[in-house]
């Protein structure tokens, strides 16, 4: 993945996908707009065929008073302008609520579902189901756990959980729960976080005075 930031900007890449995304403040998007012609030129000059048919707009607005966006226009089509897209496997909407994410996740885990209660009628022993179950339902639930699932509504929360307790039930075996597996990919990425001075965001972690704890991170949209 490749990230160019900038104060109001910042563009992503990822294998032959890119994001441009702006910061719009005074509904002054010119500074965007430009970004995005620019990301235009340049494809067009290095023979790189822009999909419009593909390319999707979304706008995250929290403020009480909405005012008309004009689209974005490639090549005189206009870009569609969503509710929500996926993006690198999760789907991220205009009001930032992950019900979609996980309703989208449960569904493809409960498709793996059918195969595990297979391979339990087989009289498969439960080391190979529980391998079984990390490999094709427990990565599709923690996928980029860390991202959404803080986020969740604790209606969404106790879903994920009846997916792994139905799970239980086929293998006979305890398994961690998802907010277990969340606090400890947290914890992990924020370890490296630390260790990583190159990391983008290795400025969050400040040291208290003490050091020997942290500062806790505020946050709002």
């Amino acid at each position: 993945m490749t990230v160019v930031p900038s104060t109001t900007r910042i563009i992503i890449k990822f294998a032959d996908d890119t994001t441009v995304v702006g910061l719009i403040s005074n509904d002054d998007d010119l500074a965007y707009k430009e970004e995005v012609n620019q990301l235009v030129v340049w494809c067009d000059n290095n023979n790189l065929s822009l999909k419009v048919n593909k390319t999707k707009e979304i706008i995250v607005n929290f403020r009480r008073k909405h005012t008309v966006h004009t689209p974005l226009a490639i090549h005189g089509t206009a870009v569609a302008l969503v509710r929500s897209i996926k993006f690198l496997g999760v789907h991220i909407t205009d009001d930032l609520t992950w019900t979609i994410h996980t309703t989208s996740l449960i569904k493809n885990a409960q498709q793996r579902l059918h195969f595990l209660r297979r391979k339990r009628r087989a009289n498969l022993p439960s080391p190979i189901l529980t391998m079984f179950c990390r490999g094709t339902i427990g990565s599709v639930l923690t996928r980029s756990l860390p991202v959404w699932y803080g986020s969740c509504t604790v209606s969404d929360q106790k879903s994920l959980q009846r997916v792994v307790r139905t799970t239980e039930k086929i293998i006979r075996t305890s398994l961690p729960s998802v907010h277990g597996l969340y606090l400890s990919c947290c914890l992990s990425r924020a370890s490296k976080m630390v260790k990583d001075p190159a990391h983008p965001d290795h400025g969050l972690f400040s040291l208290l005075p003490s050091g020997k704890h942290y500062h806790c991170m505020r946050c709002q949209t």
